[in-house]
């Protein structure tokens, strides 16, 4: 016999906003080198205990750019040969759109899984 399900209350209008907040701040990366990083990582480990759904976003935010890092450095080493400059347009328009994508859906309270990352953590 399986175990109960449980149902899991919805996230809060609070929890909702941090979980959206911990994709956005990858846009840090604008202002500041290695930002996108940067970002992530200080809204994951500031708010991570406050609801499991902003600690699994903001892990979820972080090994997105974790992954999007490791592309962007093989599309410098592939620009020697030219193709990675056309791959790195490529890339920063997908990231661009997904992380609006996954700010819009951790904001409904919808838990957004990047397509075809690395996940290191956890």
């Amino acid at each position: 016999m399986s175990d109960p399900i449980i149902p899991v209350p919805p996230p809060t209008a609070e929890v909702r906003q941090w979980a959206m907040f911990c994709h956005l701040s990858a846009f840090l990366g604008l202002l500041i080198p290695f930002g996108s990083l940067i970002g992530p990582l200080v809204m994951w480990i500031w708010k991570r205990e406050l609801d499991p759904f902003v600690d699994a976003q903001g892990k979820e935010a972080l090994n997105f750019q974790i992954s999007v890092t490791i592309a962007a450095f093989i599309c410098f080493l592939l620009a020697f040969v030219l193709v990675g400059m056309v791959l790195f347009g490529i890339l920063m328009v997908a990231v661009l759109v997904l992380i609006i994508i996954a700010g819009v859906k951790a904001n409904e309270g919808q838990a957004y899984r990047y397509p075809l990352i690395w996940r290191p953590i956890k």
